[in-house]
């Protein structure tokens, strides 16, 4: 244990709230300018339609609409998996869960995490000199060596899974409504099953838990402001900087702190948006004063809007998935439908990104990587295939070419967790399963398997509404590709290098401050 202890002396000694502990910024001047930085922001459970640039309805993101007028929007970009840790697994690792392993949610007492035989891009982009840090939500594990910065973050701030994931002092708005944390000695009370009474929701800086209940109502403020310093003290050193930004917007509870006048559901969501999008408006300010011409920032979300929280949950915008919302259930979150997975999208780069460009490319949260990468002028993981690819060219509208392929992966509405079972071929799409998320009424559709896929056309149908006929000449035509397709990356991910996450639980890797105060309250000053 003496190495663990070590790292964590290295990393985890604060020295004051305000400075990064021992994060090494203090490298030569001299590689200024040769490689970008690289800002990436990841909102959560934010729907297609959130963003005013896509869907006119919505009049709430000022900052990211101005964003994409200064550089380029996808209209046609996909999370890797419509929940949480498969999400953000694939993200930091280029590859599918099945291949990285990480295949549904991390929970509290969760003892592993994203496999410690996966390579992050924080990993290696530390290798090729740069300062690495992360701020958000992390939902990769959060014992021993799954933490942050074991994982090539030389800072981290934030909570280690979603926010709703624990009680707080200040629980928001939430569907249904859960209580604050017990301030006494008493048994914790037990109310809806969806709410979290018996342990507080932690705040991380480093190894150390700095808030436990953390405080909600000024948490962007924080982030806003750790983004800050970070990118301000990266930027005086010279070293090149990664800064991976995982939002608590737009996941539920809703801390909004400019209630409106009258607080409805819709009107409380926007009152979110404003908020998610002010504080992606202070981290771009801060880029275009400290490093402006140098510095790739990069805009998306998760997956799409958790339908289940009513008038709390996103807009879809015209990705409907009227076929299965017919059957029952929810078409967004957790489901291969569009409105699981497209989301909003935008990259700015002054100089370097063509301004007030729209793509139409097939592109994915799994290219975030290899681009990444790429930019850097570092080296892939060796003994791994890679699912996303280097979307340069697209970025710097040199093409319009992106994935002729994409495979949507089970999330938890139907199948097998991580399985292929939709795939995206051109303009079209292929379940093998089908089934919807619970919706807000509390239906959830049905899970049903197709021997012959359920086809679409979305050049035609976004909507995802009336399947093509199977005996007809486009699907008869479509369909030998689909099959193929799909063959052969089984037989790669049966080929590669694949990883296997521990998801036993047990309670005493549950994050806890001080586990003699009830909720694990941190004493306070």
């Amino acid at each position: 244990m003496g190495w663990l202890f070590l790292k964590v002396l290295l990393v985890g000694v604060s020295l004051s709230g305000f400075l990064y502990p021992f994060v090494d910024f203090c490298i030569s001047g001299k590689t200024r300018g040769q490689k970008p930085n690289f800002v990436i922001i990841l909102a959560d459970d934010v729907g297609w339609g959130d963003l005013g640039a896509n869907w006119a309805e919505t009049k709430d993101t000022a900052n990211l609409d101005k964003m994409a007028s200064e550089g380029m929007r996808f209209v046609d970009f996909h999370a890797a998996a419509s929940t949480c840790s498969p999400s953000r697994a694939s993200l930091l690792t280029g590859r599918l869960g099945l291949r990285n392993g990480v295949t549904h949610n991390f929970a509290v007492a969760s003892v592993g995490g994203l496999p410690l035989n996966e390579t992050t891009l924080a990993e290696v982009l530390r290798q090729a000199g740069y300062v690495t840090g992360m701020i958000g939500k992390w939902h990769l594990g959060h014992h021993d060596s799954y933490h942050p910065n074991f994982r090539g973050f030389d800072y981290y701030f934030g909570i280690p899974y979603s926010h709703d994931m624990g009680c707080t002092d200040t629980p928001g708005y939430n569907h249904p409504p859960c209580p604050a944390c017990p301030q006494g000695d008493g048994p914790p009370r037990n109310p809806e099953r969806d709410c979290y009474t018996d342990v507080a929701l932690p705040l991380y800086e480093n190894l150390n838990i700095v808030e436990q209940p953390v405080n909600l109502n000024d948490l962007a403020q924080k982030y806003a402001e750790k983004a800050a310093r970070f990118i301000q003290q990266a930027s005086a050193s010279g070293r090149p900087f990664l800064l991976y930004v995982a939002l608590a917007h737009m996941h539920v509870p809703l801390s909004v702190t400019q209630i409106p006048a009258a607080p409805g559901g819709r009107r409380l969501y926007g009152a979110g948006l404003r908020e998610m999008d002010s504080l992606v408006g202070q981290i771009k300010d801060t880029v275009d004063r400290t490093a402006k011409e140098n510095t790739f920032l990069w805009f998306t979300g998760d997956n799409g809007p958790w339908a289940q929280k009513c008038e709390l949950a996103g807009s879809v915008g015209p990705f409907i998935g009227s076929w299965q919302t017919r059957q029952g259930g929810s078409s967004a979150k957790q489901t291969t439908w569009e409105g699981g997975h497209r989301v909003p999208a935008l990259a700015y780069w002054p100089g370097r990104v063509p301004v007030n460009v729209t793509s139409t490319a097939l592109l994915s949260v799994l290219d975030i990587f290899p681009t990444v990468v790429a930019l850097a002028q570092a080296s892939l993981p060796r003994g791994r295939h890679f699912d996303g690819v280097d979307i340069s060219e697209v970025l710097f509208g040199w093409s319009q070419a992106g994935h002729r392929v994409l495979f949507h992966p089970n999330s938890g509405a139907a199948g097998e967790f991580g399985a292929l079972q939709t795939v995206r071929l051109g303009r079209y799409k292929a379940f093998y399963v089908t089934g919807g998320a619970k919706a807000c009424d509390g239906s959830i559709g049905p899970e049903q398997h197709h021997e012959l896929p359920l086809m679409f056309n979305l050049k035609d149908d976004g909507a995802e509404g009336e399947p093509l006929d199977s005996g007809g000449a486009e699907y008869q035509a479509v369909l030998p590709e689909v099959r193929e397709v799909l063959a052969d990356v089984l037989q790669d991910i049966a080929s590669d290098n694949i990883s296997r996450a521990d998801y036993t639980q047990d309670p005493s890797v549950t994050p806890c401050c001080n586990p003699y105060r009830i909720a694990c309250r941190c004493q306070t000053a």
